[in-house]
């Protein structure tokens, strides 16, 4: 308990010291910058996989290196049913058209959503920009496709709703870049590709954009010294616009997950069900199986509203943060099925949100009596919160907590305090009828001393 606090008061410490410090391009400097505060008490963000990939919609958004290696025969017989022979990926380009973007709209529904901060992808591995970079060239949203600044529109937009944070994914790996492949090809003995197209390219959308997320991907292949992951992170630290605020994740090179960077992410879809000794991201698709846009996803290949609910209370109680992708069409709509289940999350949160923003975790993650039973705690030690994951009729009995007369409990989205005894062990609580809760889907209790 005592560690677990201490780690808490060291994250809110985070302005008074990275201030002051200068950081070396080195991972013992570079680990030694805590997370930013607001990063932990955000809790909730939306993650955006959109790029040409979105044109096929079909199997994922790694659809071109499985298509072009031949380890996908759905995705061969795909492009010769719709597609004339010798078709190229990047005649995909110019159907990435985005005519029905609307910056302002998607910053409305992922605010309705409940979400603090939003992170978009500016470059996948196929190494198409959303931007008009200068290291891209007739690959990139302005020259191909739309024609438009995608990041700095939903950048502006995003700006202009101070509940929200602007972050950026950025792939460091492309699949078929010349110089990627020839570096992989001398077995990272030589580091062209990181020196003339990764780091310039991600100073600049950093330097234009000002993202105080800043999360890469594609490190996997290589060492983070191929990547010189500390001499950015140390100019990201030290001199970049966001220096002050920055939070990163921890992929920068093959050896760093869990181990160096900032908050953990480990492989996607992160979610341990214990306790970790670090703050560290769930970020997982309400598509269970792609996180970009499906043409032919089914209504059984998405979360459910309970099993979104659930992934969100067992993940804040865990100390972790959750980051729920959408993966827009190439016309730039985010699917009615996915915008429903971002809204009803914003609706649960609208009800249950005092127990997951700003919450640190318990002494118990779950229950260890009730299944489907997960806490948190009020900052100030004052609450706990039980967040009950499917309805148990009449009562539930709560091991983890001890009986105490002097508590009172109540359910948020219900007006009163409910009746509770002791049990063995722990406690037992009345529920009330169903119909006189706001809430649904997941039920949260608050237990006041």
């Amino acid at each position: 308990m005592a560690k677990l606090f201490l780690f808490i008061v060291t994250s809110a410490l985070f302005l008074s010291h990275c201030h002051t410090q200068n950081y070396t391009p080195d991972w013992p400097s570079i680990d030694s910058r805590p997370i930013p505060a607001w990063y932990d008490e955000a809790k909730i963000g939306i993650f955006i996989h959109w790029g040409v990939y979105s044109v096929p919609a079909f199997k994922n958004e790694w659809f071109w290196t499985e298509w072009k290696s031949g380890g996908c025969p759905a995705c061969e017989e795909f492009m010769t049913a719709h597609y004339k022979p010798g078709f190229t990926y990047q005649e995909f380009g110019p159907d990435f058209t985005a005519e029905f973007f609307n910056a302002s709209d998607w910053a409305d529904l992922f605010q309705r959503a409940g979400a603090n901060y939003v992170v978009l992808t500016s470059k996948h591995h196929e190494g198409y920009t959303l931007w008009p970079s200068k290291y891209s060239f007739s690959w990139n949203s302005m020259d191909v496709g739309p024609h438009r600044d995608l990041v700095g529109e939903f950048a502006a937009a995003i700006r202009n709703r101070t509940s929200l944070r602007f972050g950026l994914y950025y792939s460091m790996y492309e699949w078929y870049n010349p110089l990627w492949m020839q570096d992989k090809a001398n077995g990272f003995t030589t580091d062209e590709f990181v020196t003339t197209k990764v780091i310039p390219a991600f100073k600049e959308v950093v330097e234009r954009y000002v993202p105080e997320i800043v999360w890469p991907d594609g490190e996997w292949e290589a060492l983070s010294t191929y990547w010189k992951s500390t001499e950015f992170l140390a100019w990201l630290y030290n001199e970049s616009p966001v220096k002050d605020t920055v939070a990163i994740n921890d992929r920068w090179g093959s050896e760093t997950r869990g181990e160096h960077g900032g908050f953990w992410t480990g492989g996607d879809r992160l979610n341990p069900g214990y306790l970790l000794p670090h703050k560290w991201e769930n970020c997982m698709t309400l598509d269970k199986q792609s996180w970009g846009y499906r043409k032919n996803a089914k209504i059984e290949d998405y979360l459910t509203p309970e099993e979104l609910m659930r992934t969100l209370v067992e993940t804040v109680s865990c100390g972790g943060n959750l980051l729920v992708n959408v993966g827009p069409t190439r016309e730039g709509m985010i699917a009615p099925i996915q915008q429903e289940r971002l809204l009803q999350m914003g609706d649960w949160l609208g009800v249950n949100g005092v127990a997951v923003y700003g919450s640190v975790p318990w002494t118990s993650q779950n229950d260890t009596v009730t299944q489907g039973v997960w806490y948190t705690a009020s900052s100030d030690g004052s609450k706990i919160y039980a967040f009950v994951t499917s309805w148990p009729g009449e009562s539930v009995q709560l091991g983890a907590v001890t009986y105490n007369p002097t508590i009172t409990i109540s359910m948020l989205g219900h007006e009163g305090n409910l009746p509770f005894d002791a049990a063995s062990p722990g406690i037992r609580i009345l529920f009330p009828r169903p119909d006189l809760t706001t809430s649904k889907w997941t039920w949260t209790l608050v237990i006041t001393n």
